[in-house]
């Protein structure tokens, strides 16, 4: 809620303008970055620490201004919100409250710089209180785990009774290979367990108690059926149960708070059209648009229809008087041209698979692709005159208004600039194919290139088959609803990153071993926490949990047992919470989407994409507010007063 008096008004339109708002996220988006070029700068072209140069390091104060400018926004930021809504509501918004506190703590560690670390840890809750959508999303998980502790529980009480049973089966003996390398003691154990949960060292696990007899393999088939196959799946169904359900009472408060407001405009102008001696009745107001004035009915369908997204329509395609053109526009508007120009572009990607098949055990020096630059040559040539001729079929206009044909033309245009200047640089008719000689490029780089494009340009058949189009437009719709996923996400391999560089700094690299499997015989050394950039890196290939047991072991050798926590709870975050989050939201994205389009055509399921947004995935599970939950809502109201 916020005042509406007529200034508060005008500086709400500001305030959520799409300037201010626009203003705002790149502002977040520099204090966010500043984490690259400040000590320790990510500014190397590499992240092994055998090859990396001393890195670029920022000028003294350059990070430090630019920090002070973005709080100061901030500051501006809070100030705006804090005056819109009140002091009665400001007292009752935590975030806020939050929000000035970071505020003056990194202006007070700003201005005494003896702990920077401190406000790189508070950096992260601007973006995180900038966005509503994250904060449902925080909600949502504050909700979710107490009902997935049981889960959670039971997911432990599995792990510890196989461990027991683990060290008790693998005891200390005499050529027992599994009691050295995996069940040695407790910590070890039940971390080599943990990480057979993940399936990141199956079957590696199991070997040497397997190679010498067969029925060793029972006990880790058994961990891995009930712990993998089914606790781990049970904990993805509650997730996505919880998280659809809290997302669907979020979209029902929402789609209040929208009829809320419609009501409000309609009741204020109400009051101030009416006489001193007019009855005013809330259930039937006998209204006459020949008289200019509209039912409280049809001024919510009004606002439902200006709530819709915009279908964007394809222009007119030009008239022509010539019948010549009359002909090619006909021709060149039809289907099947389109199904012509995808078998060109199937066969070209074919014959350039089929070359690099006989050249892959060539050398650069051995390999002749002149017939191959002679092929790609007149597909290039046919892919200009399709492009011409579509826009002589369609127009400009109408050309540009489908996305396919904006990526198929901007690759043909790529494709045509790149063959001419291979003509310009190495002449016709290539005399003598000689990779190694250089103008801008080698030629064999050049063709290099181009015969990526045509790779690239072959996903121009997507748009036209129509499970394709759908899993695009799913793709690209959740590129537009996961952000909220993702910055959270950020904030916390950001807290996590200044976390662990704060212990890793001091470390150093003793007791390097170089054993099969080991960090250091794997050559993960561009792994690091050296740096923010190769921070990210590390803690994704964590989260992909592919060998994700080395790094932990690394890490535990180098500093402290402590860190096994500390990888655990980031497996735990994002690969349990966050990736099942994804799935969630992927599968309510994908089935509204193909429950959408079964009885579309190819042509309509491209037309979803305009349309989709949350509150349409679920549109058929919404109540709508009934007239006396509005009319309540609106006397509640702190600050509207209606007669």
């Amino acid at each position: 809620m916020h005042t509406v008096d007529a200034n508060s008004l005008r500086l709400y339109r500001w305030y959520y303008s799409r300037i201010w708002q626009l203003g705002l996220g790149l502002t977040i988006a520099v204090v966010l970055m500043l984490a690259f070029i400040e000590r320790p700068s990510s500014f190397s072209y590499t992240s092994d620490p055998r090859f990396r140069p001393p890195p670029w390091e920022p000028p003294c104060g350059l990070t430090e201004g630019i920090e002070i400018v973005c709080l100061v926004i901030f500051a501006i930021d809070f100030a705006t919100k804090s005056y819109l809504i009140g002091w009665e509501e400001f007292r009752k918004c935590k975030w806020l409250i939050v929000y000035i506190l970071a505020v003056s703590a990194s202006v007070i560690d700003w201005a005494l710089t003896l702990s920077m670390y401190f406000r790189r840890l508070i950096r992260p809750f601007f973006l995180l209180q900038n966005s509503s959508l994250m904060k449902k999303t925080l909600k949502c998980i504050k909700r979710t785990l107490p009902e997935i502790a049981s889960v959670i529980l039971l997911l432990a009480l599995h792990l510890c009774l196989f461990t027991m049973i683990g060290m008790l089966l693998f005891a200390k003996g005499e050529q027992n290979g599994e009691w050295e390398a995996y069940f040695r003691d407790l910590p070890t154990s039940f971390s080599s367990l943990l990480v057979l949960l993940t399936t990141a060292n199956n079957p590696d696990v199991m070997i040497p108690a397997y190679s010498l007899n067969r029925g060793y393999s029972i006990f880790f088939i058994l961990f891995s059926g009930f712990g993998t196959y089914f606790l781990m799946n049970l904990l993805t169904a509650i997730v996505y149960n919880q998280f659809r359900g809290y997302l669907l009472m979020s979209v029902q408060a929402s789609i209040l708070r929208r009829r809320l407001g419609v009501r409000a405009a309609f009741e204020v102008m109400s009051c101030q059209g009416w006489g001193q001696d007019a009855t005013h009745s809330e259930e039937n107001v006998v209204q006459q648009l020949s008289d200019g004035f509209i039912q409280w009915e049809a001024f919510r369908r009004l606002f439902d229809e200006l709530d819709k997204d915009r279908i964007k329509e394809h222009p007119p395609k030009p008239e022509y008087n010539s019948s010549l053109l009359q002909g090619l526009q006909l021709l060149f508007c039809h289907y099947y041209v389109t199904v012509v120009g995808n078998a060109v572009a199937l066969a070209n990607v074919m014959c350039i698979c089929t070359i690099l098949v006989l050249d892959s055990e060539k050398s650069i020096a051995e390999r002749d692709d002149y017939y191959m630059e002679v092929i790609n040559c007149f597909f290039i040539l046919y892919y200009l005159m399709e492009m011409s001729l579509k826009i002589l079929a369609f127009g400009w206009r109408g050309y540009l208004s489908y996305r396919n044909n904006i990526f198929d033309g901007l690759l043909t245009v790529c494709l045509l600039v790149l063959q001419i200047t291979i003509f310009a640089t190495y002449r016709l008719p290539f005399p003598k194919w000689n990779p190694a000689s250089r103008g801008l490029m080698s030629l064999w780089e050049m063709v290099r290139l181009v015969n990526m494009l045509i790779v690239v340009r072959f996903l121009r058949i997507i748009p036209d088959i129509k499970l394709m189009a759908l899993i695009a437009s799913t793709l690209v719709d959740l590129v537009k609803n996961l952000r909220a996923f993702a910055g959270i996400l950020v904030v916390i391999e950001v807290d996590l990153y200044l976390f662990l560089y704060s212990v890793m700094s001091n470390s150093s690299m003793k007791n390097i071993t170089v054993e099969c499997g080991s960090y250091e015989q794997l050559g993960y050394w561009p792994n690091n926490f050296d740096d923010f950039a190769s921070s990210l890196v590390l803690l994704y290939n964590v989260m992909v949990v592919n060998n994700w047991q080395v790094f932990m072991d690394a890490y535990t050798r180098y500093t402290t047992q402590w860190s096994k926590v500390y990888f655990v709870s980031w497996w735990l975050t994002s690969s349990v919470m966050w990736v099942n989050l994804f799935v969630a939201l992927i599968l309510e994205n994908f089935i509204y989407k193909w429950d959408r389009s079964v009885m579309c055509s190819v042509a309509d399921v491209e037309r979803t994409g305009y349309e989709t947004t949350v509150q349409l995935m679920f549109r058929e599970q919404i109540q709508e507010p009934t007239e006396e939950e509005l009319v309540t809502q609106l006397h509640q109201h702190p600050h509207l007063h209606l007669s």
